[in-house]
Order: C-alpha cells, then structure tokens, then sequence
C-alpha cells in the first residue's frame, strides 16, 4: 500500500508541473536561484577581519572598513546604505533580500530606482551578494571596497543626468567628494609604484615610527611591570610567586614579548631584539624598555601593561585569559598558543 501512495503522489506532483504554465515554472527557478545566492554561508566559508579601521573623508564622511583573512578589503553595508543611499532597516533588509521579480537580480535597497538605468549588470551582480565577514559580534556584511568607485559614479551619473530629487543631492555632493578623495590617494599610489618610491615610502614609515618609539641611547633601569602584572600571571598560570625574587621561568620573558611588545607598532620588537640581543647565559643584558622613548615608547608600553593586567585580574583561568585578549587585541595571522612555546626571550623586571 505504501508504494501506491508514493506512486499516486508522484503522479500527481508530476500533473501539478505539467499544469504550471511556463512563465510560472522560470518564476519558481528565479526565486530558488535567488535563494542560493542569498543562502547564509557556513562558518567555514565566512573569512574573518584581520584589521580594522575608520575611512575618514570628512567629519561627516567616515566609512568603516576592514581587510579580511582572505585579503578582501571591504567597506561595511550599513555604512555605505547610511552614507550613499538610505540606511538598512529591518524592513528594507527584508525587500532587498526578496528583490523584485525579473531576470536581473534585485539593486540593493539603499540604490533606489532613480538609479535603475545607470547600473550596469555587472555592478547590479556583484552588488546583490553582499560579502559575509565573521567579527567578535558575529557575522556581519561587507560591500568590496573595489566597487565604492562605482556606486560613486552611478550617483554623478544621476547627477548629471538631472534626475535625482533635491533629497537625493546631498548623498550626489558626498559621491563626489569620495571619488575626488579616491582620485587624490590613486594618483598618488600610482606614481609611488612607477617610480618604486613605494618601497622607499614604507621604509620610510617604519623608520618614522621606530624613531618615536625607539631611544638612540638606553635610558636607565627603572620599574615598567608593576607587582600585580606577574603576580596575576603567575596565579593564572598556577605558578608559585615568591615578589622578593628576581628569578623568574625563562617562559615569563616569552610571554611578556606576546603579550605585550608584540602589541606596540610593527617593527618595534624586532628592533628592541636587534639592540638588546641575548648573551651568555640565553638572557638580554638590559630591559627592553630601557630603549624606548620617555614620550611615546615607554608611556604606550604601560598603557599596554595596564589593559592586560586589567584582563589577567578578572580572569579565573589562563585560558579564559587568553579569550579575552585574543578578542581584544586579535591577531595579525595565526598564531601557536603562548604556554606552548619556549623562547629565549627574557624581559622580568622585578
């Protein structure tokens, strides 16, 4: 009896299609397709911010942006819908992502249909699948930073077509200032890279930085590691402290590298190490922070001594530590677990 309820339901879904006109059958295969296209991707194939930071034109121009895993630069949705459009509601993340019916996919929500006849096909598919990016808050969406130039100029376009609404004429003056920021900077880069100033320019960058956090000559000794930042340590770490003893296990010296002057400016740890090699004995002859500056070095370096010692104290265990600063201060690229690394690095100061 089973088998003929399954062959009288076939049947019958059979008769159902049969009876679709064709028109209906191509509107079911758009909307299915859309729905792949706009399916959640799975954790695995989401990449994650590496870095982070403000675009800022003017005062009221900022675009936050990102650059993730995947070297994907990207400026966030809601930024762009809140600068160049309007801004992303629940509403009118719902009708974007539904679309209206057609061959062609839906416009984002925040380019409205003034705009229609100035998006080329290509813009208008890259643009209906936003890029899914993982954060500490979750999986937020991203608009590829290569494709700001051309909303930019859908809008100049619209502009200068006389079509826009006065409404509309402010987010065209915000466009047009993007674009002539865009235009300064690319010139630039481009003369930079013809030349091969660019090299130069980095190396000149990194140079600037290490002369403000670098020290020519070595300041004398004095405490930059309060008590409570190896007291804390060594209670996470389940290690006994004994405060009146300078001995600590040649692991601290590794740990206080990651966890602290990894975290000042790129290039600036690799310099200390360069200045303060190790001797005899597998140990540095001098603190690392002796050959920081007084203005800009050293006053970093306690800030940074002060946030992680803040995170150590509300802390049970080392691992909870290590959550929280890994969310706190996430890393460049991947890297091993600081308890299972040994190093010949030593920087103890009590």
């Amino acid at each position: 009896m089973t088998s003929d309820v399954g062959e009288r339901a076939s049947k019958g879904g059979k008769a159902r299609a049969e009876a679709l006109t064709a028109e209906r059958r191509s509107e079911i295969a758009r909307t299915a397709a859309n729905a792949r296209v706009h399916a959640a991707p799975s954790a695995s194939e989401v990449p994650e911010v590496i870095m982070s930071g403000q675009l800022k034109i003017s005062d009221d121009l900022i675009f936050p942006c990102a650059v993730l895993s995947d070297g994907t630069r990207v400026i966030t949705e809601t930024a762009v819908a809140k600068q160049l459009g309007r801004g992303l509601g629940g509403k009118s993340m719902r009708l974007a992502e539904r679309g209206p019916r057609g061959e062609r996919p839906p416009l984002p929500v925040y380019l409205t249909a003034t705009l229609e006849q100035f998006v080329p096909d290509s813009l208008r598919i890259a643009l209906s699948q936003p890029i899914s990016y993982r954060t500490r808050g979750g999986i937020r969406r991203a608009v590829n930073a290569n494709l700001i130039p051309e909303i930019c100029e859908i809008w100049l376009k619209a502009r200068d077509a006389g079509v826009l609404q006065p409404s509309q004429e402010a987010i065209a003056r915000k466009a047009d200032a993007l674009m002539r920021a865009l235009v300064r900077v690319a010139i630039i880069a481009l003369v930079d890279e013809a030349t091969g100033y660019q090299e130069v320019r980095d190396r000149d960058e990194l140079h600037r930085i290490l002369a403000a956090y670098i020290n020519q000559d070595m300041l004398p000794w004095s405490q930059r590691f309060p008590t409570d930042f190896y007291q804390e340590l060594f209670r996470l770490k389940g290690w006994p402290y004994n405060p009146p003893s300078l001995k600590r296990p040649q692991i601290v010296g590794k740990i206080t590298n990651d966890l602290i002057y990894a975290k000042l400016p790129e290039g600036v740890l690799k310099d200390l190490r360069e200045k303060n090699p190790v001797v005899s004995g597998g140990r540095r002859r001098y603190k690392h922070h002796q050959f920081l500056t007084s203005d800009i070095g050293n006053p970093h370096l306690e800030k940074q001594v002060a946030a992680v010692t803040t995170l150590m104290r509300v802390s049970n265990t080392w691992q909870g530590f290590m959550r929280l600063f890994e969310k706190a201060y996430p890393p460049k690229v991947q890297q091993p677990k600081l308890a299972g690394i040994a190093d010949d690095d030593e920087d103890n100061d009590l």
